[in-house]
């Protein structure tokens, strides 16, 4: 009897512009794996009933995107803690004993991405976090489990940036978005969870006459790779590190999972999604 060719995939409505395929369809060729990986158009209604079925035609896990990260958590026979912390999951392993593992990653990913492009160090001061959604609900319990000593958040919504200081306690400082030029203060981490500066988007009109220049500055936002803020950062003589890495080492622990073999993230993986 021959072996199964191990299959993953990434589910979500729309899909069709995920860079997942394209990343982990690189990595599989790059270290020579027999496996496939594939976009799959999911409806929230036909969730339960896909993930009962994607293992029976050995599929060994997926990525979950928009709509599905959280309803995922309900539907788990396994959730990791900090799949349980953040509320939501973006890595399924389709256990041999028939289990769904349910993992989030986005945390890790973030990061990995400063650690391996910066000399950051987590523990020397304040983090400044613009935006309450789901990205930043995966990094700030990043950063609480690196050992940030404060965490200031502005969200244009007070009452989201309240559910998360609910959720992650004390450590959170909220800051109204009106002062949120103020919170760049001394702050050693600075971080755009927001869609602000995204091509198409409002652009990030924060004022950063306050940013120090001895900040690590990472914008979530990759299209365009480097943002306004990140220029103006850049000028000031931070250090900058863009979004498109944490997209990059999210993937690293499933496709580890899945494929059996741990993958790089390095300059010809960046080229590669970036199609250049």
């Amino acid at each position: 009897m021959s072996e199964r060719i191990p299959l993953a995939a990434v589910i979500g409505s729309p899909i069709a512009h995920s860079k997942s395929p394209q990343l982990h369809t690189y990595w599989l060729k790059r270290y020579g794996i027999r496996g496939h990986y594939i976009p799959i158009d999911v409806a929230q209604a036909d969730l339960k009933e896909v993930l009962q079925t994607l293992p029976k035609m050995g599929f060994v896990g997926a990525n979950v995107t928009i709509p599905h990260k959280e309803s995922v958590l309900a539907l788990a026979d396994v959730v990791t803690d900090r799949a349980a912390l953040i509320g939501a999951a973006n890595t399924l392993i389709f256990r041999a004993d028939g289990k769904l593992h349910a993992d989030n990653t986005d945390g890790y990913g973030f990061v990995e991405n400063l650690r391996a492009n910066t000399k950051w160090n987590p523990t020397s001061g304040p983090a400044a976090v613009f935006g309450a959604g789901g990205a930043s609900r995966a990094v700030v319990a990043s950063l609480i489990d690196v050992g940030v000593p404060e965490i200031r958040l502005a969200n244009r919504t007070r009452n989201r940036s309240e559910a998360l200081r609910e959720e992650f306690g004390h450590k959170i400082q909220i800051v109204d978005w009106v002062h949120a030029g103020n919170m760049l203060e001394g702050a050693a981490t600075v971080v755009n969870t927001t869609s602000l500066g995204m091509v198409g988007k409002p652009e990030f009109k924060v004022p950063l006459d306050a940013l120090e220049k001895t900040a690590v500055v990472t914008d979530l936002v990759y299209t365009p790779l480097k943002t306004a803020l990140l220029a103006k950062a850049e000028e000031i003589g931070c250090q900058t590190v863009d979004g498109l890495g944490m997209l990059l080492y999210q993937a690293v622990p499933g496709f580890e999972r899945w494929f059996d073999h741990r993958p790089e993230v390095d300059e010809e993986t960046r080229r590669v999604i970036l199609g250049v």
